[in-house]
């Protein structure tokens, strides 16, 4: 017999016998011991856990401390202009930081002792636990069906009974081996399991050591710090008390004097440094068919009237220029304390609180408008001055001059044109306004009065201010202040009016205006004059430089190419941001922008134009043809009928006879002074329909800005697409085919009125600086 003492857990022993090793007793001890390892890893798997959630507990606390330190962070810059708030701050920001990285350690600490050892041992060293007692339970029951078998066998069959001891005793042999392994494996978990248990603890609260150690350490190092700043703490609470008694004190001396927010507070102060003279709260009446009233605040700045719904809004101008305008009382509505706003173009109901803030604001305005002509009258006067130091330029080289301007503003190209750089009505110096329809330059006060004649009379546009397309640009610079002096003041010195000057009255001048050009009471009927000063223009403009032989030879050379017509892509075309754009790169051939001049003019015309006096209305008609701008702005100050019908040849009119005279800026001139773009001739045919068969792509292009009905047909029943089209012209298939679809989507839009698609607007305008740049007139 082999005896062996094993050492169980919690203090038990059991002395086996192997013969007797299935005894009661025996089974007993070892289910005692397995119930111990099987709480044990219970216990060990809750703290394991318990481990885990502290752990993460620990680094939401330190995420969330970070946040916090980093709040302190920002209310640290966001006090940078007091040193004594954003330096303490900064320095506790940085000491809790620190404290974060002493937090991070601990629980890495704790994650590698306790964690990851525990779980190590329940994994592994407990795993070998329940591997072993499996074998021992599996060799167990192989035993026990072995001592069954031996004992069933017969007497009788020796072969049987050798058979069944041979598998007994190696069975027994077995199960002797198992179970010594599984004893072993008991005594080697219960030793090791005190170890790692007490090992990982050990190492935990070593980790808390050096945490608070490293924690008393640093705020050791603050401390001092922290007591200077107590003391400077308290010196700050002495002085907010004392700064709270000083404000009380204040308040209630307020309150004695009875001072209310009154109207003293709002000031005119024209010469304020920011450029406000004067802003506060006002009620502005809509223009709404309600007419409600709404508060807003109101502010005059650079000579400019604007208001604002919220303070960071962008402010809305009401009045852009304050010169053009007038103030008024209005007592004839039932608010109180109402005045009113007039520009040319439209007027603004105002409401102030009270009395007083209404004659204020009425002060200011005519306050500003006092200003304003008195730094424009400032400014004028110093440029003469400095015009006076520069070299004079000798006026009969008008070609030098227009080479100075070439590449510049509109300002600067419409100003080096005769007579242009004063207002043509009073002489005011560097003009800044211009009447496109007249072709005329204005100062600011005139071109006032100009909008007050309405835009049958002028058309006033800003040169510096508005944008001005080619062919405005081109108009502007074929007539001229001198021109159209020579035609509205033929009759001045005669009859001797006194032209007024820079200085008059604004009563002098709009008199002086009116005459001139509604009662046009100063033209030369005789028209002897002005056909001397059209013709003596008509000279000096063939010595300008946009008719010297370099562009003559760029023009021939554009005129000899052969344009390219790309029929089928312009009638599959899609209007999109991008693909209109590269459609008009590729089908709209430079040399197509040019029109071709009828060269069979009727010599028999000209002598008849310059020896006889047509009446307005033909010579109008011819001047159309001829592109003879001054002769036509003669003709309508004579009363000539801009849509004068020509009865012998097809009821034509002056803008269907410019078209087949191949001017761009002859039809913009006629269109600007009222021209219908839509009237049409016995056969049914409109200004339209003649560009296109003829082939003019520049004023197609113009046409269809100023609405020209593009679905009428002639008397054949053709619309200007279907000529197109038979004429093979792909220029103007496509602009005719992208006003369409811009037409149909706007109507699918409701956007009736309005002008469109953005790209549809950058593409015409596009075209118009290349056929204006290429377009001879």
């Amino acid at each position: 017999m082999i005896w062996l003492i094993i050492s169980v857990p919690f203090r038990l022993s059991l002395v086996l016998n192997f013969n007797e090793i299935c005894s009661q007793s025996y089974r007993a001890a070892l289910e005692e011991v397995e119930g111990d390892v099987s709480e044990l890893e219970q216990k060990l798997d809750k703290l394991v856990k318990l481990c885990i959630g502290m752990i993460d507990a620990g680094k939401a606390f330190c995420s969330a401390n970070k946040q916090f330190m980093n709040g302190i962070r920002d209310l640290a810059q966001y006090s940078s202009k007091d040193e004594v708030i954003e330096s303490s701050l900064t320095k506790f920001s940085e000491s809790l930081e620190e404290m974060i990285k002493f937090h991070n350690i601990l629980f890495d600490q704790a994650q590698r002792s306790i964690k990851s050892q525990l779980q190590s041992f329940v994994k592994e060293d407990l795993r070998k636990f329940k591997d072993a007692k499996k074998q021992f339970d599996k060799v167990s029951e192989e035993k026990e069906n072995a001592l069954a078998k031996n004992a069933q066998v017969p007497r009788t069959k020796q072969h049987e009974v050798e058979e069944a001891t041979n598998i007994l005793t190696a069975t027994r042999k077995c199960f002797r081996h198992i179970a010594l392994d599984y004893v072993l494996q008991i005594n080697v978990l219960q030793s090791k399991r005190r170890s790692e248990i007490l090992k990982s603890m050990l190492s935990f609260m070593y980790a808390h050591l050096t945490f608070f150690h490293q924690g008393y350490d640093l705020f050791s190092e603050l401390e001092p710090y922290m007591k200077d700043l107590g003391a400077q703490l308290n010196c700050l609470v002495m002085d907010a008390a004392k700064e709270k008694r000083d404000m009380e004190l204040k308040h209630s001396t307020i309150q004695q004097k009875g001072l209310s927010a009154d109207d003293s507070s709002y000031e005119c102060n024209a010469d304020a440094e920011n450029g406000v003279v004067m802003e506060g709260y006002l009620f502005k009446r809509a223009s709404n068919a309600f007419k409600t009233w709404n508060r807003r605040w109101f502010s005059i700045q650079n000579n400019q009237l604007v208001y604002q719904k919220k303070f960071k809004d962008n402010p809305t101008v009401v009045v852009e220029d304050l010169r053009l305008c007038t103030v008024k009382h209005c007592e004839d509505i039932e608010r109180r304390f109402c005045f009113e706003v007039v520009s040319p173009t439209k007027s603004c109901m105002l409401q102030a609180d009270s009395e007083k803030l209404r004659q204020a604001w009425i002060k200011a305005v005519q306050t500003s408008i006092a200003t304003a002509y008195r730094e424009k009258s400032d400014e004028a006067e110093v440029s003469k001055q400095k015009a006076d130091k520069k070299p004079s330029i000798s006026n009969t080289s008008p070609v030098t001059e227009t080479k100075l301007v070439k590449g510049e503003s509109a300002l600067q190209k419409v100003q080096c044109i005769p007579g242009n750089t004063k207002c043509c009505d009073c002489g005011l110096p560097d003009p800044r306004w211009a009447s496109i329809n007249l072709g005329i330059t204005l100062c600011i006060e005139c071109s006032g009065i100009h909008r007050s004649l309405g835009v049958h009379f002028s058309k006033v546009r800003s040169l510096t201010l508005d944008t001005w397309e080619p062919e405005l640009l081109k108009l502007m610079c074929e007539l001229g202040n001198d021109v159209i002096n020579s035609i509205y003041e033929a009759q001045v010195d005669k009859i001797g009016v006194k032209k007024p000057q820079n200085g008059c009255q604004r009563q002098e001048k709009e008199a002086y205006i009116k005459a001139k050009y509604v009662e046009k009471r100063f033209v030369d009927h005789g028209r002897e004059s002005a056909l001397v000063a059209r013709k003596k223009s008509l000279s000096e403009r063939r010595n300008d430089s946009r008719l010297s032989s370099t562009d003559k030879s760029l023009g021939a050379e554009e005129n000899s190419r052969t344009p390219t017509r790309l029929l089928g892509r312009a009638m599959t075309a899609e209007f999109s941001s991008e693909g209109s754009r590269e459609l008009l790169a590729s089908t709209v051939s430079s040399n197509s922008l040019y029109e071709q001049k009828d060269e069979k003019r009727d010599s028999a015309v000209f002598q008849e134009l310059d020896t006889k006096k047509l009446p307005p209305g033909p010579q109008l008609y011819q001047a159309a043809y001829e592109q003879n701008l001054p002769a036509m702005s003669e003709a309508l100050a004579h009363g000539a009928e801009v849509n004068w019908v020509n009865t012998k040849e097809n009821n034509s009119t002056p803008l269907i006879r410019a078209v087949h005279g191949g001017s761009l800026v002859t039809c913009e001139f006629l269109l600007q002074n009222g021209a219908n773009v839509n009237h049409r001739d016995a056969k049914g045919r409109g200004p339209l329909h003649h560009a296109t068969v003829l082939g003019h792509t520049g004023q197609v292009c113009l046409f269809l800005k100023r609405g020209a009905n593009q679905h009428a047909t002639d008397e054949d029943g053709k619309d200007p697409l279907s000529i197109a089209v038979e004429a093979a012209n792909a220029d103007i298939v496509t602009l005719l085919r992208l006003a369409r679809m811009n037409e149909e989507m706007r109507e699918s839009e409701g956007l009736y009125g309005q002008p469109g698609d953005e790209t549809y607007q950058d593409i015409f305008r596009d075209f118009s600086h290349m056929a204006s740049k290429i377009q001879k007139n």
